[in-house]
């Protein structure tokens, strides 16, 4: 027990570097863009899917939670809040880099997410209307902290996402080491229904630790990319948190929820049908 967790710890401590560089990149980003963002999102009309399935995939804190508070406010459409929700990376993109995935693999993943996330944040706008009143502000309402400067913020992102790293490793590595490695990852490639459903049920978690997960598993080779996929498209971080706390219509939310859903297993099968093919 006490080689698993130092394992796991040498193994987490050494993305510590990694992780608050891309952080502090990340800060600066949405210090500076955060709010042009929105306004282009705001003006965005009928071609909001589009606009918002790229912006979403950047690395911008707390965007898919301002984007729910533009929905639910009526200032975006539900195709377009669709589309920031499934390109949208959350922790996805410093674990990538922590670990030294190639451009083209980071590239390959958040390329596969825009375009599922443009494509069917049409198709929702196209078959489901809504009617068409504003905003507050994300550091005061989701408390992270970023007002008090980009460093302390960092700080705090990448301790948060050490100690979850650390945590899910342990986990793993115990769990890599009762069941044995075949078992754990048979359970999630034997191209079946189940991987993408178990994937994008671990996804939805509106929590950072979920995508932190799936990446984790990905990079691990625990799960193929199908799976990886189908996970990473119905995490947004928090954003289910404030559409469910902040909008009274539980109907509505159950709606999103479904779509996001559903969207993530039928894209990790398509893309598991095609791994299998080719």
């Amino acid at each position: 027990m006490i080689e698993l967790v130092l394992d796991s710890f040498i193994d987490s401590i050494k993305l510590i570097p990694f992780l608050f560089i891309t952080f502090l990149f990340i800060e600066l980003l949405e210090h500076k863009f955060s709010n042009r963002t929105i306004n282009i999102i705001k003006k965005s009309g009928k071609f909001g899917p589009l606009i918002g399935g790229i912006l979403g995939s950047f690395p911008q804190c707390g965007f898919s939670v301002m984007a729910t508070n533009l929905y639910i406010t009526r200032i975006i459409s539900l195709g377009t809040l669709i589309a920031i929700y499934l390109s949208t990376s959350d922790e996805m993109l410093p674990i990538l880099i922590s670990h030294g995935a190639s451009i083209f693999e980071i590239g390959k993943i958040l390329l596969i997410k825009i375009s599922i996330g443009i494509f069917f944040g049409f198709i929702v706008d196209i078959f489901i209307k809504r009617d068409s009143k504003e905003h507050y502000n994300i550091c005061e309402e989701e408390h992270c902290h970023c007002e008090k400067g980009i460093i302390k913020s960092s700080v705090k992102h990448t301790i948060n996402i050490f100690i979850f790293i650390f945590g899910i490793s342990f986990i793993l590595n115990i769990i890599m080491d009762y069941f044995g490695e075949d078992i754990v990852r048979n359970l999630f490639n034997g191209h079946s229904i189940i991987s993408p459903m178990i994937a994008s049920l671990i996804g939805i978690i509106p929590n950072c630790g979920a995508s932190v997960i799936i990446t984790e598993l990905y990079l691990s080779n625990v799960i193929p990319l199908s799976s990886a996929i189908a996970g990473l498209l119905t995490n947004s971080g928090v954003a289910l948190i404030v559409l469910f706390r902040s909008n009274k219509d539980l109907y509505d939310n159950l709606k999103v929820l479904f779509l996001i859903y559903s969207i993530g297993v039928v894209s990790g099968l398509i893309i598991e049908m095609l791994e299998f093919i080719f």
